[in-house]
């Protein structure tokens, strides 16, 4: 296989800029709608976008806006900042059929109110996949249990905010019940883009020994540990990974998925799957797209990506 390492970003790119920062959405609407034509899809499936509470949302922000040392103490814009509303709309004005509500703990006690909050929000907002969380402590495994007896169809973990061991045996009992029911779980356990305590490929390699068919999703295809991640995802049949934030030219400057490893991507076509990190995103989510249209994996690999293995997954 070529070197298909990103190249600079495309005329494409700055479609979605203009839309995004100029005088609306529109024209990066168009570039999405054009991306999916071109594939033949009619819709997209996002599997790593973030709805939170208003108040919690806000925080996460506050926390970009002043280069928090967990994002590497990077500039990074938030890209979509707006009321809760606008940002759906806006996700189906780019033909996203369904989404996610990723949320999570960085402490304990928090995780049953935010799936109380997020049962809410999938109530009333029925394109996004019921999403659910979890945190090492006593009772976990009860408020897995309720928010999977609630209809939730994915989790989210977040090793790196969470600063915790996803092997503690407080979780032990709630991996076993997610295996059991196959709900997914996109997990954020690379190291990118700043390292945390637990992140890395041991911990999470150490709950698929004991769980082998937990349906995990590595965020942001394991980020910088891309290669080791891919690695889990060969062995482990269930595992898959997300395309958050990689190959785009932001994520190219300080972590450059390696070109070597392009080729077990593209064999590992049917377990990767569209995430954005909408709406905390530092560029226009088209470039997303185009970051994986340039990879020139082919048409096949990305209508699986970017709908049909998501569609599969969760049963769309």
């Amino acid at each position: 296989m070529n070197d298909h390492r990103p190249a600079p970003a495309t005329a494409a790119t700055p479609v979605g800029s203009a839309g995004a920062h100029g005088s609306g959405h529109g024209a990066e609407a168009e570039a999405i709608r054009r991306f999916r034509e071109r594939l033949g899809l009619a819709a997209l499936i996002d599997v790593h976008t973030h709805f939170m509470p208003d108040r919690v949302l806000h925080k996460v922000w506050n926390y970009f806006d002043t280069n928090g040392p967990l994002i590497g103490d990077l500039e990074w814009p938030i890209t979509y900042r707006k009321e809760e509303a606008e940002r759906t709309a806006l996700l189906r004005s780019f033909g996203v059929r369904s989404f996610t509500s990723m949320l999570y703990p960085h402490k304990p006690g928090m995780a049953a109110w935010l799936n109380a909050w997020a049962a809410d929000f999938a109530g009333r907002t029925p394109d996004c996949l019921h999403t659910a969380t979890l945190f090492p402590e006593p009772g976990v495994e009860t408020y897995v249990r309720a928010a999977v007896e609630a209809g939730a169809r994915v989790f989210k973990a977040h090793v790196q905010v969470g600063a915790y061991d996803p092997a503690d045996e407080l979780l032990d009992g709630a991996w076993g019940l997610l295996a059991e029911a196959g709900i997914p779980v996109v997990i954020h356990c690379g190291s990118g883009p700043a390292p945390g305590k637990y992140t890395g490929p041991g911990p999470v390699g150490r709950v698929l020994a004991r769980h082998p068919g937990l349906r995990l999703v590595v965020a942001h295809m394991g980020m910088p540990e891309y290669e080791e991640f891919t690695g889990l995802a060969e062995r482990y049949p269930e595992v898959r990974l997300d395309t958050t934030m990689a190959f785009t030219d932001f994520t190219e400057r300080f972590m450059p998925f390696p070109p070597r490893a392009l080729p077990r991507i593209a064999a590992l076509g049917d377990r990767v799957l569209l995430g954005s990190d909408f709406p905390n995103i530092p560029y226009p989510y088209v470039h997303q797209l185009h970051a994986l249209e340039r990879l020139e994996l082919g048409d096949e690999w990305l209508r699986a990506v970017c709908h049909d293995n998501a569609a599969r997954l969760f049963g769309l």
